[in-house]
């Protein structure tokens, strides 16, 4: 499985626009971040993982072959706004897009010209397929299961893919959840800056939480301009956590 980061920025994307602070003036490719994003290769498919406005940017250098399926953590802007630019894997037929019912219905009303009986040519080939926590599914040869993580009072997805897991927005998890996430190889989770967030996990929170999943390796992404400059923190981090950054290419 070859795990590609398209993007590892909180919804502003680093650096914020209007924004002077050195992480922000940071001439450190690694500090540039594009809204969250990934791409998993696992078994001969391809997999999306939140597909937002920087799409187009993030998936312009990779090789244009079909994506098997786009999985949404939930309805929000950073996480859906790239939905129209997916039109150009239409060649390949209809692209598969799996997201709670919630999100299905938000997508419906935000993108109603994809999602009619006659659709317009031009318009991307989407089919929405509703998913539900603890209910597995399969995307080719790779078995996906979605759980629930909480984005304040917002019930969001995670996903896990086989051996590893992508979580994004995540302010907190049921323990009995936990459990979806034993054995884990690679964890993906967001950790947006030092200071508290009502709906964001901090640095510290994100560190704790990959201690008690016990992934052997864990990534952090979404993380805001406020995270600090990537050779820093990655510095700071405990043993088995890093900083992801875009275009970072991680085997499992």
């Amino acid at each position: 499985m070859k795990v590609t980061f398209l993007g590892t920025g909180t919804s502003t994307g680093v650096p914020q626009i209007g924004c002077g602070c050195e992480v922000c003036r940071s001439v450190d490719p690694r500090d540039k971040r594009l809204r969250t994003s990934l791409l998993v290769e696992t078994g001969g498919v391809r997999i999306l993982m939140d597909c937002g406005p920087d799409f187009r940017q993030q998936i312009l250098p990779h090789d244009f072959r079909r994506i098997d399926a786009v999985l949404l953590s939930h309805e929000h802007y950073d996480h859906v706004g790239g939905i129209d630019d997916l039109r150009p894997f239409g060649v390949f037929g209809d692209v598969d897009l799996y997201a709670l019912a919630r999100t299905c219905a938000h997508l419906r009303r935000s993108l109603p010209y994809c999602f009619v009986e006659h659709r317009y040519p031009g318009v991307p080939k989407l089919q929405l397929h509703e998913v539900s926590p603890h209910e597995m599914f399969a995307v080719g040869s790779a078995h996906v299961m979605p759980f629930t993580v909480m984005h304040a009072r917002l019930p969001i997805l995670g996903f896990r893919v086989d051996g590893m897991a992508y979580i994004t927005d995540m302010k907190s998890m049921a323990d009995g959840d936990l459990e979806m996430l034993r054995g884990l190889e690679l964890l993906v989770v967001n950790g947006l800056r030092h200071e508290p967030h009502f709906s964001h996990q901090t640095l510290d929170e994100a560190c704790a939480f990959a201690r008690r999943v016990g992934a052997s390796r864990t990534y952090l992404v979404h993380l805001s301009h406020q995270a600090g400059l990537h050779a820093d923190l990655e510095r700071s981090l405990p043993e088995g956590v890093h900083v992801a950054y875009d275009g970072l290419e991680v085997e499992v």
